[in-house]
């Protein structure tokens, strides 16, 4: 349903005002059951991933790439102007999609759908960093993802962007019971490996791992919890150069140090 929209403040486009208030979207997109997904490959892919259309926002010159896939939902064409004044910032590829968000499946669901590799992600807060992470993990065979309570939403509107859209191709959980996750990973047949920098840990690049693993990865700039940090089956780190430490360059950020780790990890279960 096709609607040429001139007005700004038209309550039809609500679901795309305010984008740049992080918290004002965080608390309606949850209270909506909504999240943004943009550009063309981007909103192909989370409707391929049966996520429903609430409406699309787009302007004239980028409404023809998606009339294939949009069906009967809402579609507002707007200006140029009208939409970089919506939005607050320039869309990439001038189309924003408002999308219904799916029930999670609870982590034991995810955990007896029997992957081998599985990311853990504790206390991620940056929405960028949790996109490029779950583009990783889609790259490099990762199975699934499971986020602590106060890891950033993979549907915000910036983790799916950096993720190009990854976050609708790997399943994903939310661990309720973070004290107790560790053995419910055990439990259901996982070695857990946390990700250190300390360089006393065993070396990821010459390490075996189990046929089932999960892969433990702290917050940008504390690392993991000292109690994840202490359980887990083995503590792993990415080897630096002598002349990286001597120079004081001892770490990487957590986004360099997932991909890194997840590649390493599809080599040594092959």
């Amino acid at each position: 349903m096709l609607e040429y929209v001139t007005d700004p403040d038209d309550p039809r486009l609500t679901d795309y005002t305010r984008l740049r208030d992080v918290e004002l979207r965080k608390s309606l997109e949850a209270e909506r059951g909504l999240f943004l997904a943009e550009g063309e490959k981007v909103i192909r892919r989370a409707i391929g991933a049966g996520y429903p259309i609430r409406s699309v926002l787009t302007t004239r010159r980028w409404l023809a790439p998606l009339e294939d896939v949009l069906g009967d939902a809402a579609v507002y064409v707007v200006s140029d102007e009208i939409m970089s004044g919506i939005a607050g910032f320039q869309v990439h590829r001038g189309a924003l999609a408002s999308m219904e968000r799916l029930p999670l499946p609870g982590v034991e669901t995810l955990l007896k759908q029997g992957g081998r590799r599985l990311l853990v992600l504790e206390d991620l807060v940056d929405h960028s960093n949790v996109g490029a992470i779950f583009r990783s993990a889609a790259a490099l065979g990762v199975d699934g993802i499971i986020l602590s309570p106060r890891c950033a939403d993979p549907l915000y509107r910036r983790a799916v962007k950096v993720s190009m859209g990854a976050v609708f191709s790997i399943p994903y959980a939310r661990m309720d019971d973070w004290f107790e996750g560790l053995s419910q990973l055990r439990e259901a047949g996982y070695q857990t490996l946390a990700l250190t920098p300390d360089q006393t840990a065993a070396p990821l690049d010459g390490f075996r791992a189990a046929n089932r693993v999960a892969l433990l990865l702290g917050a940008e700039g504390d690392g993991l919890s000292s109690r994840w940090l202490e359980e887990a089956d083995q503590a792993v780190c990415i080897p630096m150069s002598a002349e990286a430490m001597a120079a004081g360059v001892d770490s990487l950020n957590v986004v360099a140090a997932a991909a890194i780790a997840c590649h390493g990890l599809m080599r040594s279960s092959r």
